[in-house]
């Protein structure tokens, strides 16, 4: 069963979707730390070329019309430092050219060797900020989300696996029940030649086996199903032998509900998840309030520059260059827009708190129940072990009594049937073991038999 286990949580289509799910979680994850670091890029028009007829002002007055060819280039380098602040802080360096072909051509160089800047936004909420404090919320929730599907995997091998070793077990028993039935066929048909019993017992009897028969196709079936269901959630190819066994004994650990609850809260993505929905409407609820006031937007900068007519020229006799610019936004009159819009987020912040709430009582609410059904499937495969055990015994007993002829036919069919019961019961109880250890590690991803938490 572990190897079952061990196959489905590696090579199974499921475990593949659930691992590339966390690569890419992973990669976006190294991509947000990345654009927080210094960048550089490479921006140009190589080249842009016009060709257009201009009116010409003449000395006496009048206007011509002159074709008239326009090329340009610029190349920039800059290199950007993202900031706390959530500004901008950049350096760059620049070359451009500008030439014209008409009546009279020229070029012209220009060249802005270094310029240091920054842009900054201000009375608006720092974007950066809130993105920094969400992204390992994002992060962590995406490493969890990954540990609960590998258990929803393991919970659904679980069942797999029972299913066919039921099903063997089916088949096994049906096939015995079909001897059996078989040679009480043949003894019955020798009592009623001897006039031992009546036609009607014989028919019974007959009928019995025919069913016993039927019931043995059918379990055969069962089992070819249930092994191709396990082979493809195990990722084996098709048609491939699979043994089934069942562990020697089921794992035997104390759990309480305190402890289930709280490692529940502590280890589930939906704890990640409430706190994500958090940071996600508070930021709403400051944009949309930010959003109705005043706001301003500075960038400056600081460098050298020259012009030229020769590319030899461009980088002699630099002068200082400063640029500032200052945008403002201030609106005036919304109708009520503002204010809804607030409000809207404000509501919405609510709603988040309130499903996360729900969220975490839930998990709360299954960690607590698991335990419990813990305690208890492991109760009922006792008294299910004890049922299958006297079953057994009862048409052993029964089946010995009735080839000696001590007991009528309907006894010996019934000890049968309570027979197949106790062994359906046990093999059930036996599947709610086992299904409530893997539900208690997907309830709580926590691993009460090893005391640690479930890993990746």
């Amino acid at each position: 069963m572990a190897r079952a286990l061990a196959l489905a949580q590696d090579q199974g289509l499921k475990a593949q979707g659930a691992r590339a799910s966390l690569e890419a979680a992973r990669y976006r994850d190294q991509a947000f730390g990345a654009s927080y670091l210094p960048r550089l890029s490479l921006n140009g028009t190589l080249p842009q070329y016009n060709r257009t007829i201009l009116p010409v002002l003449q000395p006496d007055g009048t206007t011509l019309f002159r074709s008239q060819n326009q090329t340009d280039m610029a190349l920039t380098a800059t290199v950007e430092q993202r900031l706390p602040t959530g500004g901008d802080l950049f350096l760059s360096s620049g070359l451009s050219t500008f030439a014209v072909r008409s009546t009279e051509s020229f070029r012209s160089w220009s060249s802005t060797p270094v310029s240091l800047g920054l842009r900054q936004t201000f009375f608006r909420p720092n974007v950066s900020a809130l993105d920094r404090r969400a992204q390992p919320l994002r992060a962590e929730l995406a490493e969890r989300q990954y540990r609960e599907a590998r258990e929803d995997i393991a919970l659904e091998t679980t069942n797999l696996f029972f299913d066919l070793y039921a099903a063997r077990v089916a088949l096994d028993n049906a096939t015995t029940n079909a001897a059996v039935n078989d040679t009480l066929f043949m003894l019955n048909k020798g009592r009623f030649e001897l006039g031992k019993i009546g036609q009607d017992d014989l028919l019974q009897s007959e009928l019995a086996l025919l069913r016993a028969r039927a019931t043995r196709d059918g379990a055969r079936l069962s089992y070819e199903r249930a092994q191709a269901a396990l082979g493809l959630a195990l990722g084996l190819p098709a048609g491939a032998p699979i043994v089934v066994a069942i562990p020697p004994a089921i794992p035997d650990y104390a759990a309480d509900t305190a402890r289930a609850v709280a490692e529940a809260l502590r280890n589930r993505a939906g704890a990640s998840e409430a706190a994500l929905q958090a940071v996600q409407a508070n930021r709403g609820v400051a944009e949309a309030k930010a959003s109705t006031g005043f706001s301003a937007t500075v960038q400056a900068s600081v460098g050298l520059n020259a012009t030229a007519p020769d590319l030899d020229l461009v980088y002699h006799d630099l002068l200082e260059a400063r640029q500032v610019n200052v945008g403002v936004q201030l609106p005036l009159f919304q109708w009520g827009a503002g204010k809804s819009t607030v409000r809207a987020a404000e509501a919405d912040r609510v709603e988040a708190a309130s499903r996360s709430r729900a969220a975490l009582q839930q998990i709360a609410y299954d960690a607590h129940f698991a335990v419990l059904a813990v305690a208890q499937a492991r109760s009922g495969l006792a008294l299910a072990a004890k049922a299958d055990t006297v079953a057994a015994k009862r048409f052993e007993v029964a089946y010995t009594r009735y080839v000696v002829g001590r007991i009528p036919v309907d006894n010996l069919y019934l000890a049968q049937s309570e027979k197949d019961q106790a062994i359906t019961e046990y093999l059930q109880a036996l599947r709610s073991c086992w299904v409530a250890h893997y539900q208690l590690r997907r309830a709580t991803l926590f691993d009460f038999d090893r005391q640690q938490v479930v890993p990746n």
